[in-house]
């Protein structure tokens, strides 16, 4: 078999929501005794839902954001400012010279960045809880849903290069792409 280019990179299909919640769908807590099969389970719904899971995360997002759109706003550019400030100050030789030169300023800039922190804290959780909810419920849908027949057979292909999606190119990068058969 010919494999496809390796830089191609396909869409998996949307899935039934009948497939994915509903009449056909198959639920089952794991044994959580039998790691290896439950992280198989977790791969291979990850690789078979994944446009589902896209498009949850996505939903779960926006009804945060529109629950709660000043702090969502907020939380964003704060925790996006945070980030920015921490590369800068990783910046040892920058840091060290201001430190030195401006002891009194830094220590204003060091105050100051904390109470922005203490005052945006309650942003910076709704921001993460649209980011980190959508994965949790991605999680909780994997770990429980039961694999199926085409689930089975689309993880092959995947597995045998035949097709390359997002996920696929996820987990192996976790290093799960030879685990989840």
């Amino acid at each position: 078999m010919n494999k496809k280019d390796p830089s191609t990179v396909e869409i998996a299909p949307l899935r039934s929501f009948d497939d994915f919640l509903f009449d056909s769908a198959r639920f089952q807590i794991p044994n959580f005794k039998d790691l290896e099969k439950w992280g198989n389970r977790v791969s291979s719904n990850l690789l078979y839902y994944q446009t589902n899971y896209l498009l949850l995360a996505a939903c779960i997002f926006v009804v945060v954001g529109v629950i709660h759109p000043v702090k969502m706003i907020c939380g964003c550019i704060a925790t996006g400012l945070i980030i920015g400030i921490f590369v800068y100050l990783s910046n040892e030789k920058a840091t060290a010279a201001n430190v030195k030169h401006h002891p009194i300023m830094t220590l204003i800039v060091l105050f100051g960045l904390i109470y922005f922190v203490a005052y945006m804290f309650q942003s910076v959780l709704v921001f993460f809880l649209g980011l980190l909810l959508p994965i949790s419920v991605s999680f909780l849908h994997a770990s429980l849903r039961l694999r199926n027949m085409k689930n089975k057979i689309a993880n092959k292909v995947e597995f045998l290069g035949l097709k390359r999606t997002p996920m696929g190119i996820f987990l192996e990068q976790m290093g799960l792409e030879g685990d989840i058969f």
